[in-house]
């Protein structure tokens, strides 16, 4: 999935998540770019919905990283290495905080891509080189008081 895609609620937004969620398998990386409020959770929670994560998914803002396991990928309706046993992992990363690669290897960047964690991240220049050229990339820039604009990319998006 590629392109721009202009949303004007929340459920738009969720269902935008939903379809990109789709194309995802354990180990990608989702780069979320864009201001505060922007709607960078608001999207995180429609993959959260559509990888079947039960509960709630906030803003990993203040304690950095957050841990959403759903059902087992088989239960989900995917595949995994494991026989689709393997519980869907999504880790939501606020990156902000953190000053380097360095901090961003301290708080478990290759552990949770070495369980299979789809890792959505917040703030992605922090983590520098550790972001692969085929992370996916996701921009969203306000259009008005609920209108966003949402790009959806393979690789470096310089404007939405």
């Amino acid at each position: 999935m590629k392109g721009s895609f202009d949303v004007d609620s929340v459920e738009e937004t969720w269902a935008l998540a939903r379809e990109f969620a789709k194309e995802l398998s354990p180990g990608d990386i989702v780069c979320l770019e864009g201001d505060l409020g922007a709607g960078k959770t608001t999207f995180v929670q429609g993959l959260a919905a559509a990888l079947g994560v039960k509960g709630r998914v906030t803003s990993p803002t203040f304690c950095i990283v957050q841990e959403h396991a759903g059902p087992p990928a088989a239960e989900a309706g995917g595949d995994s290495a494991s026989g689709g046993r393997r519980p869907v992992l999504l880790v939501h990363m606020d990156l902000y905080r953190l000053h380097g690669e360095d901090d961003v290897l301290a708080i478990g960047w290759e552990d949770y891509l070495s369980r299979g964690a789809i890792l959505a991240v917040e703030w992605p220049e922090r983590a520098g080189s550790l972001i692969p050229p085929d992370a996916r990339h996701v921009a969203f820039l306000h259009m008005g008081e609920e209108n966003r604009r949402i790009r959806i990319d393979i690789g470096d998006i310089k404007s939405v």
